[in-house]
């Protein structure tokens, strides 16, 4: 497998989980919070796809989807475009109330450009240095791995709410 074909496996197993987190759940479902400080299935699953989307966007040198392909406008939600959830309040959280059907396209839409984009590297294109604000700098390896994390980490605490949802009614 080369090393395209290794970033296409790892960001293609997000959608999957992402999906069996979301699917199927009303917007209030979505909307579910285990107490009021934490993380609903909408705002994680929302936070995967934007955050993949930015960080994609931008080291691809492109404009993410959520602007680009009009998902900003879809959601209507109270923030700037630019939002990507990162640092929002318990109450902001709160605002992202969407459809399963909004966040599974959104969610496509997101994985589709990812994997065009990664379907063209080789190998040398990792050690591109892609921010220098840090040292070192990090290379497009690293974002992409970093991305890939983060990603995965947030749709299995969507998985993890969705089944405290779903416990909670058998109660």
């Amino acid at each position: 497998m080369d090393v395209a074909g290794l970033l296409v496996e790892s960001f293609g197993r997000v959608e999957g989980v992402l999906t069996r987190a979301v699917d199927g759940l009303s917007v209030d479902e979505l909307a579910f919070r285990p107490d009021p400080e934490a993380n609903s299935v909408a705002w994680l699953a929302w936070h995967a796809a934007r955050g993949e989307d930015a960080q994609v966007a931008d080291v691809a040198g492109t404009e993410p989807v959520w602007t680009a392909q009009g998902w900003a406008d879809r959601f209507d939600l109270p923030f700037d475009d630019a939002e990507t959830g990162y640092g929002m309040s318990a109450q902001d959280v709160g605002r992202v109330r969407v459809s399963s059907e909004l966040l599974l396209a959104y969610a496509r839409a997101v994985a589709d450009r990812t994997q065009d984009y990664l379907a063209g590297l080789s190998e040398a294109d990792l050690d591109r240095v892609v921010d220098e604000g840090w040292d070192p700098p990090v290379t497009l390896g690293v974002r992409l791995v970093s991305v890939v994390g983060d990603s995965l980490q947030h749709a299995g605490q969507a998985s993890y709410v969705r089944g405290l949802l779903e416990r909670s009614r058998r109660v």
